[in-house]
C-alpha cells in the first residue's frame, strides 16, 4: 500500500515575515516545528489567500487561485505557534495541491497571535468577494474539519433546518 499523502503543509521560512509584523507590539514568537496534534493552548481555523497549480502533467488545469485556503493557527506553551496550511485538490483530476501563498497568511497568523497576547487589534474587514462558491469536495480543510467555510455553512444550515 502506498503511503498516504499528506493534506497539509507548514510554512516556517515565512516565521520572518510574522515576527517583523508582531515586532512593532514588543511580541516575540517562535516557530514550533512539531506539527502535533495535541499539546497546543490554543486553536484557530481562519483562511488565507494564494494560488495553486497542479502538478500532475497529464492534467490540462494550469491553475487556480483561491480566498479560502484553510489554515489551522495553534499556540503552543513557551510562545511558540505554528500554522498548518491545507492544501486543495484539482477540479479536473483530483490531484492534491500545495498552494503559492499571498501576504495575508502573515497577517492572519499575526493578528491571530496578537489577539491571543491581548493586544487591542481591529478586527478584519470581510470581504465575502464575488469568487465562485466554495468547493468543499475539493477542500483538504473542510475534510479535517478546519475550514471556516465549512464550518459557517454548516452553521447557516443548521439555522434555518
Amino acid at each position: 500500500m502506498a503511503p498516504r499523502t499528506r493534506s497539509w503543509s507548514m510554512f516556517p521560512e515565512r516565521h520572518s515575515d510574522v515576527a517583523d509584523l508582531l515586532e512593532d507590539d514588543d511580541l516575540y514568537f517562535t516557530f514550533h516545528p512539531a506539527d502535533q496534534e495535541t499539546g497546543h493552548i490554543k486553536g484557530h481555523d481562519t483562511n488565507v489567500m494564494g494560488h495553486f497549480k497542479c502538478r500532475n502533467p497529464a492534467c490540462h488545469q494550469t491553475g487556480w487561485s483561491s480566498k479560502k485556503i484553510a489554515v489551522w493557527i495553534r499556540l503552543y506553551p513557551e510562545s511558540r505557534y505554528n500554522a498548518r496550511v491545507f492544501h486543495q485538490r484539482c477540479r479536473s483530476c483530483n490531484q492534491l495541491s500545495k498552494p503559492t501563498l499571498d501576504d495575508s497568511y502573515e497577517e492572519r497568523i499575526a493578528y491571530r497571535l496578537r489577539k491571543w497576547s491581548d493586544v487591542a487589534v481591529e478586527e478584519p474587514p470581510f470581504d465575502p468577494g464575488n469568487g465562485k462558491p466554495h468547493e468543499k469536495e475539493l477542500c483538504e480543510g473542510c475534510k479535517n474539519g478546519h475550514c471556516t467555510a465549512a464550518n459557517l455553512e454548516d452553521r447557516m444550515n443548521r439555522l434555518f433546518l
